[in-house]
């Protein structure tokens, strides 16, 4: 169907016949009723409206011009479309010659996402075993856990460590079940923790040392070495990284989070114990949330497949504020829990720490990377995952519903300058600007020609933006249009 009526011109004859052809093929899907959802900048597809009144704000407010595949008014979907309308969540590749190594890299992730998951089902046998035969306060774990705990506050050495260990099972009946050194104690403990992966990178962002990469010496982009070199000699330090990222792989963590009864359950509070009133309440509530239900079906009809939130900044750690030093951690946020369990820090999952004497700039998606594979495998193959609730196996898949970030931050993820004239990566080259005489700085004005016809504002032209009500007006002049610079 053609649709390039919506970028005409309101008063001309192609919008006005683009108009007729639209509102008729949404009356041909909607089921005997006058009314369909209205598309313009200021409803947004969220209310249903007579014809007469989708007509009018049409021509008043105009057309949500991102709005190109008719969904909410019966076109059917499909690949095509969807790729043209959204950002894809997954990156796909044309090249048919890497099919088999994707394969395979996927079938290695979930290999190790096993293995992992098996070594902590080891843990729940040192859980059950008595410290001791008889003994019902504590286990080998709680016991073990105790111990380590008051090595760590009080700053005990591994050698005094062991030898408390060796002395306290000579104390114990026979047959207990302490460990006699620090190595065996952490044997035991390892199962607690997850894996991470330390990942060579080339000190200009250029590449990450893996895959096809994992076995270079030298950048293949820039030519630097992959190692430090010698301040007094000038020679390469071999095995020395010159710049490291820090991943922790999210499918094992993801894998451990229903292993828990409690939080299998929490994970599916959003389908199950939500009051849906109209009210928004959590990201469920949300048009992006029940935006992917309707173009995913299958995902979205299984309520323990993960809505994911991205969050990224620099920060600069150890209180020093210097710009010598950069720090950007990768943070990810499971929406499926409940909104007083959403932002807890025990559920704030970092997943990557990208550090050095710079910032990762636009050269970002480089490091973000390993963590785009997980996220690909997560949503096309997804991975076999217990659920300690339900107490049975699914398939486990994961989409990223949007990112959280500052502006300057913002402009990093999406590869767009946010500086200068045309700022805004949602108005591009539409973006109102000037550049202050005596100031020498960019200003961002003139949104009032966003806001409908017979707003109030419109007719205030002499109104200086300085009072509150007036900064309010700046920071959010109107629902009709999304910018980023308001």
């Amino acid at each position: 169907m053609d649709k390039s009526w919506m970028t005409q011109n309101r008063m001309s004859r192609e919008y006005d016949l683009g108009v007729e052809r639209f509102i008729k093929f949404g009356l041909s899907h909607a089921k005997g009723l006058n009314s369909i959802r209205c598309p313009c900048l200021n409803c947004g597809n969220r209310l249903l409206k007579d014809v007469s009144t989708v007509r009018y704000h049409l021509y008043a407010n105009g057309i949500d011009k991102s709005y190109k595949v008719w969904f909410w008014h019966g076109e059917e979907l499909n690949s095509d479309n969807v790729a043209n309308t959204m950002e894809t969540t997954v990156d796909e590749t044309d090249e048919n010659d890497d099919l088999f190594n994707t394969i395979n890299m996927v079938q290695s992730v979930q290999e190790q996402s096993f293995n992992a998951s098996n070594t902590f089902d080891t843990m729940f046998d040192d859980a059950k075993k008595p410290l001791y035969p008889g003994c019902k306060k504590f286990t080998k774990l709680s016991a073990l856990v105790r111990l380590y705990n008051l090595k760590v506050r009080y700053g005990w050495t591994n050698t005094s460590f062991s030898e408390l260990l060796s002395i306290i099972s000579d104390l114990l009946p026979d047959n207990n079940e302490i460990p006699c050194s620090l190595y065996e104690a952490k044997k035991t403990l390892g199962a607690l923790g997850l894996s991470y992966q330390k990942i060579d990178a080339c000190p200009n962002d250029c590449c990450l040392y893996r895959k096809e990469y994992e076995k270079l010496t030298k950048c293949p982009k820039c030519g630097l070495s992959r190692w430090k070199i010698a301040k007094n000699s000038k020679k390469e330090k071999s095995g020395v990284a010159a710049k490291q990222m820090w991943y922790f792989p999210i499918i094992p963590r993801f894998i451990r989070m229903f292993k828990r009864s409690e939080n299998a359950k929490n994970l599916r509070w959003h389908a199950i114990d939500r009051q849906v009133d109209g009210v928004l309440r959590h990201p469920a509530d949300t048009p992006s949330w029940r935006l992917i239900d309707h173009m995913w079906p299958t995902f979205g009809s299984e309520p323990r497949n993960l809505r994911l939130g991205l969050s990224t900044d620099g920060i600069n750690p150890f209180g020093d504020m210097s710009t010598t030093y950069s720090c950007w951690p990768i943070i990810t946020t499971t929406y499926n829990l409940p909104p007083w369990l959403c932002m807890r820090r025990k559920h704030l999952m970092l997943t990557m720490l990208i550090s050095g004497p710079k910032q990762p700039g636009y050269d970002i998606n480089t490091y973000l990377a390993p963590l785009i594979d997980d996220l690909q495998t997560l949503w096309t193959d997804g991975v076999r995952c217990f659920d300690a609730y339900k107490e049975e196996y699914f398939t486990l898949r994961a989409v990223l519903l949007w990112t959280i970030n500052d502006f300057p931050a913002y402009g990093n993820l999406c590869g767009f300058s946010v500086k200068g004239y045309k700022a805004c990566p949602i108005c591009g080259e539409e973006t109102t600007s000037i550049r202050l005489q005596h100031g020498k700085k960019m200003s961002y004005m003139g949104h009032r020609k966003y806001l409908p016809r017979h707003h109030p504002y419109r007719l205030q032209k002499k109104k200086k933006l300085m009072g509150s009500k007036s900064m309010e007006f700046l920071h959010n002049p109107c629902r009709a249009r999304p910018c980023t610079l308001r």
